[in-house]
């Protein structure tokens, strides 16, 4: 796994941000980051012109500038060295990237917004766009990690995803539970009875997860969980489970083992994404 040294996160002015900025400052201390950047775009095009008249005189930048240093320097205790970077650019993504580029961040943290339906500093785009891992936040998230779900689908994708989740464990002796959700095949449905597909599949699930677990050699202790679907989908399953369950974090894949491009996401990935999760949702790439 690459290791993290530099982190950005995603700020927009609103009550969010001191969730995040706390996330981070746990972050930068449990994974021994060398520097955090928090990164805020001023999009003076959205202000309306009957605001123009009172703005004139004032020099947006510096103020909201000030005003977030204030609020890092009262929410980040970590003693990691960090900076408030303050911008102007039409497409908030566009400028994320560009950071994530020019410092080398290997993970960038963002508000799960989708609850209040916010627009946030990030949309759907970014997760194609960054080649960094991507957290996804939710409000009021508590900065800690005792207990991990993986969710996996046995592919050789899955090993980068277990690899974090390793890193992970030994970092903060987190509990990581390897999570795979199935569906029965509505084919053989009508031919076969449930509880026998079920068991069959079941089964059959727990050879490949021991294969897997085998084949990457994870080092720490891992339960596993597999779940079946039933009428919902995989990603909704995960989310009503997981929201249930007192998890701290889930990890996945950006991409499983049906991806024919480098340049697509996984749907389920995706689905999770726009989800309105209550826990954090870690994507790694």
């Amino acid at each position: 796994m690459t290791e993290i040294k530099n982190i950005l996160v995603a700020l927009d002015l609103s009550d969010i941000d001191s969730t995040l900025i706390e996330y981070a400052s746990f972050l930068a201390d449990t994974l021994k980051v060398d520097k955090v950047y928090f990164v805020h775009n001023i999009k003076k095009y959205e202000i309306s012109e009957l605001f123009e008249e009172q703005l004139k005189d004032i020099n947006l930048d510096e103020v909201i500038g000030d005003e977030l240093n204030e609020k890092v320097e009262e929410k980040f205790t970590s003693s990691t060295a960090w900076e408030v970077l303050i911008s102007e650019d039409p497409y908030s993504e566009s400028l994320i990237n560009y950071i994530v580029n020019k410092y080398e961040v290997q993970l960038a943290l963002i508000g799960n917004k989708n609850r209040s339906k916010g627009t946030g500093v990030v949309s759907g785009k970014l997760l194609r766009l960054l080649k960094c891992h991507i957290l996804s936040i939710p409000n009021n998230s508590k900065p800690d990690i005792a207990n991990i779900w993986v969710g996996t689908d046995f592919s050789s994708a899955s090993k980068k995803v277990f690899d974090l989740a390793e890193n992970l464990q030994s970092a903060t002796a987190a509990k990581v539970n390897a999570v795979h959700v199935y569906n029965v095949p509505l084919q053989f449905s009508p031919y076969i009875p449930k509880e026998h597909l079920d068991k069959r599949i079941e089964n059959h699930l727990k050879v490949k997860y021991e294969k897997l677990i085998k084949k990457i050699g994870y080092k720490g202790e891992l339960t596993s969980e597999i779940i079946p679907g039933r009428e919902n989908g995989v990603a909704e399953k995960l989310r009503t489970k997981a929201n249930t369950s007192k998890v701290d974090l889930i990890i996945v894949g950006d991409k499983g083992r049906n991806t024919f491009s480098s340049l697509l996401v996984g749907s389920v990935t995706e689905e999770l994404f726009n989800q309105d999760l209550e826990v954090p949702l870690w994507i790694v790439k």
